[in-house]
């Protein structure tokens, strides 16, 4: 039984609605903004890659690298290694709309959480902050136990 009734989930799903609405206000929707996260994140990556990185298509691709080099977040340079493909890098909008959406949720964040006395405030971003680095952990140990669990509950159901 799920004691926290994914409500973990529910609040990132009100937080990303709010981001999403405020940020379509900006002109960027969310298929956009994930390529433009991928790509500040590897800075000359290949449109080829973002492909497989995000699993869309070429054309879903295409589309949205060439949206967001027309509104200036993205810039192409020939790929010296083979000149038939393209580099991408994110500019220097690109990191401001990234500074934009952190500062949005943090003004979500900062409003949910005004009403909470502040000892109470402390103990929630305090257990807040354990769960967040035992997930990041278990991310850098690539989801071995949390897979296994899950490997477990799944072969419980069969039998």
């Amino acid at each position: 039984m799920d004691s926290t009734q994914r409500r973990i989930t529910k609040i990132a799903r009100e937080v990303s609605k709010f981001t999403v609405q405020t940020m379509k206000e900006e002109g960027i929707g969310t298929a956009e903004f994930d390529v433009i996260h991928l790509v500040r994140h590897n800075p000359g990556i290949t449109q080829k890659k973002v492909c497989e990185t995000l699993k869309i298509d070429k054309g879903a691709a295409a589309k949205r690298v060439a949206s967001l080099e027309h509104k200036g977040y993205l810039v192409r340079e020939v790929n010296p290694e083979d000149k038939r493909s393209q580099l991408l890098y994110a500019t220097e909008q690109a990191e401001s709309l990234k500074n934009s959406k952190a500062h949005i949720e943090t003004v979500f964040y900062e409003w949910l959480l005004e009403d909470l006395p502040e000892a109470e405030k402390e103990t929630f971003c305090a257990t807040l902050d354990k769960l967040y680095w035992k997930s990041k952990e278990e991310r850098r140990t690539g989801f071995t136990k949390i897979a296994k669990r899950l490997a477990e509950e799944e072969g419980e159901k069969d039998a």
